[in-house]
C-alpha cells in the first residue's frame, strides 16, 4: 500500500530523514495516486505545505510530481517499481540509465532522500524476490557512480507476511525460505550502506482477523492493560510496537541487531466491507491520531526505546481505481477534494477527533449451513482485471500464493485464470468467507463444488 512525512515544527531539534538518526520520531505520508480524480501535482504540493508536510513518499518517479516537488522544501522517496525488478538485477547499465533519468535528472532541485526498490516484493506474484538484491546493489552502484550515495540510501519495503512468526514479538522469525536467499544479503547490504530496512505494518489487518483475541483499544492506542511477552518480559500498549519488536527480533534472530527500521505504510481505513471488522472514521482517527501523539511524546519500542519511531502514513488521499475491498480506497487523510476525511492533529498536545461511535459488524460466513464454498476467478472477465486482482490478493491481501509459484504444487495449469483462482479462494477462506471477499471488482464468484485445475487442491479453510 503507499507515503508523506510531516513537519513536525514544535520539535525545533528534529533532523534528518528516516534514514538518519533522529532525536524524536518522525510521522510521515505516502502520495499514492491509483486514481482518476486527483488534484494536479502542483496543488498537491500547494496541499503538502499547507499542512506542514515536508516529507513524501512516492510508488513510482513520475515526472510531473518530481517536477511539481522542486524548491518545495519536501523531501521525497521515489521508488522502483516491482516489474523493473528483472531488469535493474540483470543489467548494470539498467539501473545506471534509470538513477541518470529518474534520479539524478531531477536533483538537487527536488530533495530525494531514498529509493525504495521494488514493494512487498516477497508477496509480489510475478516472483520477483530472485531479483531484489542484484538490483538493489546495482542501484547503490548507480548512484556511487553519479556520487549520489552520500545523499540518497536504498532500501525496499517488506510487509509483515515476512515473518514465519511474530507472537509474542520476542519469537520474531522470518519465512525460513527467505532467509538465505534475500534476507541476510539485503540486511548487509542495507548494515553497509547505513541505510533503515522499510517495513509496511498494518494493526488493521491483525484486528480485523482476530477481533475475538485482539482489544480494539490496544489496536488504535487507547488506553488498555496492555500485553506481556511472555519470552522476554517486556510490556506492550499498542500492536504496532509489537509488530515492529517481532521484526528487529528476527533481524537479531540472523545475526542483524544493528540495522535500524523506519515503517514505510501504516493506516487504518475509514470505511470497508461490511465484513472489515473496526474499519470506520472515528476509529481511523483514533488510530492515526494515536500513532502521531505516540510517536511525538513517547521513546522507542519496548525492545529499542533509546531508537525514534519513524513512521509514514498510509495515505495523503483515497484512491478510487485502487482494487480489493471497500478499504483499500479508504486510506487516505484527504478526499481528492483536498477536504479531511478526518482530523488528524499532528500535534502531541492534541487529542483525536471522534466523530460518533462506529457500528462494528460480525463476520458473516457466505457459505450455505453445512456446506463449503470456494472463490474461483471468474473467466469471462478482462485480463488485466484478474491481474490486479491477483496482484491484490497475494500482495496486501495477505493471500498464501506460495503453491501458485514456479515449481510448487499449483504452478500447473499455467494459466491466469487458474493462479488467480487460486490466490482469490486463499483470501476467501483467510477472511472466513465472509460476505464481499470473493469479488474483486466482478473478477470473481463463489462456488460449492471444489474447483478443478490440474491436480491442485483448493484448501477449505475448515
Amino acid at each position: 500500500m503507499a507515503l508523506f512525512v510531516l513537519s513536525l515544527l514544535m520539535l525545533s531539534s528534529f533532523s534528518a530523514i528516516s534514514f538518519t538518526h533522529a532525536d524524536s520520531g518522525m510521522i510521515g505520508v505516502n502520495y499514492g495516486r491509483i486514481a482518476n480524480n486527483l488534484p494536479a501535482p502542483e496543488k498537491v504540493v500547494e496541499l503538502l505545505k499547507s499542512q506542514g508536510i515536508n516529507r513524501v513518499k512516492l510508488y513510482d518517479t513520475d515526472k510531473s510530481v518530481l517536477t511539481a516537488l522542486a524548491n518545495s522544501g519536501i523531501k521525497v522517496v521515489v521508488s522502483l517499481p516491482n516489474e523493473n525488478l528483472a531488469a535493474a538485477s540483470a543489467d548494470q547499465s539498467y539501473t545506471d540509465n534509470w538513477v541518470q533519468e529518474n534520479v539524478k535528472k531531477y536533483t538537487p532541485a527536488t530533495d530525494i532522500e531514498a529509493i525504495a526498490v521494488g514493494n512487498e516484493v516477497f508477496v509480489d506474484p510475478r516472483n520477483t524476490t530472485t531479483y531484489l538484491v542484484q538490483a538493489m546493489k546495482n542501484v547503490q552502484s548507480s548512484l556511487v557512480k553519479f556520487n549520489l550515495d552520500e545523499s540518497i540510501k536504498v532500501s525496499s519495503p517488506i510487509a509483515l507476511s515476512a515473518l514465519a512468526n511474530s507472537y509474542p514479538p520476542s519469537s520474531g522469525s522470518f519465512k525460513p525460505d527467505l532467509i538465505e536467499p534475500v534476507i541476510k544479503p539485503m540486511l548487509d547490504l542495507l548494515r553497509k550502506t547505513s541505510s533503515h530496512i522499510m517495513v509496511n505494518a498494518y494493526p488493521f489487518f491483525a484486528y480485523a482477523a482476530n477481533a475475538d483475541k485482539i482489544s480494539l483499544d490496544y489496536a488504535l492506542f487507547k488506553e488498555n492493560a496492555g500485553n506481556v511477552d511472555s519470552g522476554n518480559g517486556l510490556k506492550y500498549n499498542n500492536l504496532l510496537d509489537a509488530q515492529i519488536d517481532a521484526v528487529f527480533a528476527a533481524m537479531a534472530a540472523v545475526g542483524f541487531n544493528d540495522v535500524k527500521l523506519v515503517v514505510t505504510e501504516t493506516g487504518w481505513p475509514s470505511a470497508g466491507d461490511e465484513n472489515e471488522i473496526g474499519a470506520g472514521s472515528a476509529n481511523a482517527a483514533a488510530y492515526n491520531g494515536g500513532l502521531v501523539k505516540r510517536v511525538l511524546t513517547g521513546n522507542g519500542t519496548p525492545l529499542k526505546p533509546k531508537e525514534p519511531l519513524n513512521v509514514y502514513l498510509f495515505a495523503l488521499f483515497n484512491e478510487n481505481q485502487k482494487t480489493g475491498p471497500t478499504s483499500e480506497r479508504n486510506y487516505g487523510l484527504f478526499y481528492p477534494n483536498e477536504n479531511k476525511v478526518y482530523d488528524v492533529p499532528f500535534s502531541a498536545k492534541s487529542t483525536p477527533v471522534n466523530d460518533g461511535k462506529d457500528k462494528v459488524p460480525v463476520k458473516t460466513p457466505s457459505s450455505h449451513v453445512g456446506g463449503q464454498t470456494w472463490c474461483v476467478a471468474n473467466g469471462k472477465t478482462t485480463k488485466e482485471k484478474l491481474q490486479e486482482g491477483l496482484d491484490y490478493a497475494c500482495g496486501e491481501g495477505g493471500a498464501d500464493c506460495r503453491p501458485i509459484q514456479k515449481g510448487a504444487t499449483c504452478y500447473d495449469p499455467e494459466s491466469l485464470e487458474a493462479h488467480a483462482s487460486y490466490a482469490f479462494n486463499s483470501y476467501y477462506q483467510k477472511n472466513a468467507r465472509g460476505v464481499g471477499t470473493c469479488d474483486f471488482g466482478g473478477a470473481a464468484y463463489v462456488v460449492s463444488q471444489p474447483p478443478k485445475y490440474g491436480k491442485c487442491e483448493f484448501p477449505t479453510g475448515h
